[in-house]
């Protein structure tokens, strides 16, 4: 079967801004792929080129084995673009944007399927069709955008934060949806900063940093490269006992209730020792995928953390000049 998304070497150049820079990213058929990064890493701009919206500087880019630049238009009938921020036409109901975004894909086709599965998304999604375009808060804005998506049968869906502006129920119903447009047979490339809708929904996961892919693999796979966390309750033991165990890292023991971490490939070797203690009240707690992104931007938080404290440092010493110069043209 064709891979659904291929691009090797991508870049993108706005002047000196380099907003890819040799990306490579692969979906397979049949994938949930996860597509993680915060703004600016370059997320949206290759969904942009994956889209046919803009033109790749270099490198190749590939949908269903085409160039979207030059093929934009068959591919857009094969493909259900969900956006973080919707626009709609302020004088079309929600009901008759819903209609034209749908016709554009194919509605009219198959009219009766159709017409029953928008019914069954508006029910679900508990969207009025009624009001006018204006009157719509961002989060039912959104929901017109995912109603068009899921009524109409895609074999790829690109999602990008398509949950932004939704309340926590209607999240819920969202990833219902896209699991199941996942076992009628749909791709589907999710890129989000909601870590746990992203661990819920997808079977494989890329994060991009500065432009470039830095790790891609299942959750499976990726977990090795955290550790997990483990805590239990045992009499009597020491922080040395604790610490002569092989793959034991940052160790602390609090009364009787000792906690550790272990890398994830090694934790079945390390709960045999564990026993030897007499432990009650075992608790294993696996890697996150958040723990995974902050290990490639936890230096990037750190160096923002550092830039706040500084400026916070800075305004407190310019009130300080401010008030004694007040007292000064008092005296």
């Amino acid at each position: 079967m064709t891979t659904v998304i291929a691009t090797q070497s991508l870049t993108k150049h706005y002047g000196h801004v380099h907003a890819l820079d040799g990306l490579d990213l692969t979906v397979e058929p049949g994938q949930v792929h996860g597509f993680l990064g915060p703004n600016g890493a370059g997320k949206s701009t290759t969904i942009r080129i994956l889209l046919g919206l803009a033109r790749r500087t270099g490198g190749t880019a590939l949908v269903f084995g085409e160039d979207p630049w030059s093929h934009a238009v068959e591919l857009h009938r094969r493909i259900a673009y969900v956006p973080g921020d919707v626009s709609l036409w302020p004088n079309l109901s929600g009901g008759e944007a819903i209609d034209l975004l749908a016709r554009l894909r194919g509605a009219r086709t198959h009219e009766a399927a159709y017409r029953r599965e928008k019914a069954r998304l508006l029910d679900a999604f508990q969207f009025d069709p009624r009001k006018k375009g204006r009157a719509y808060s961002k989060g039912n804005r959104q929901k017109v955008a995912l109603i068009a998506a899921f009524a109409v049968p895609a074999d790829l869906l690109i999602l990008d934060e398509p949950t932004s502006g939704l309340d926590p129920l209607m999240a819920v119903i969202f990833q219902r949806e896209v699991a199941r447009a996942h076992a009628n047979g749909a791709t589907v490339l999710l890129s989000s900063h909601i870590m746990s809708e992203v661990e819920q929904l997808c079977d494989r996961v890329s994060i991009i940093r500065a432009g470039r892919i830095v790790e891609t693999g299942t959750l499976a796979e990726l977990r090795h490269l955290t550790r997990s966390e483990v805590s239990f309750t045992a009499a009597g033991v020491t922080l040395d006992a604790v610490n002569r165990i092989p793959d034991v890292h940052d160790a602390s023991v609090h009364d009787d209730r000792v906690r550790l971490t272990v890398d994830s490939d090694r934790t079945a070797t390390v709960l045999p020792a564990l026993a030897a203690f007499g432990i009650r009240d075992l608790r294993v707690a696996p890697p996150s995928l958040e723990e995974l992104f902050l290990r490639h931007y936890g230096d990037d938080l750190a160096s923002l953390e550092a830039a706040e404290d500084g400026a916070s440092g800075e305004t407190g010493q310019g009130l300080r000049r401010s008030r004694r110069s007040r007292a000064e043209q008092r005296r």
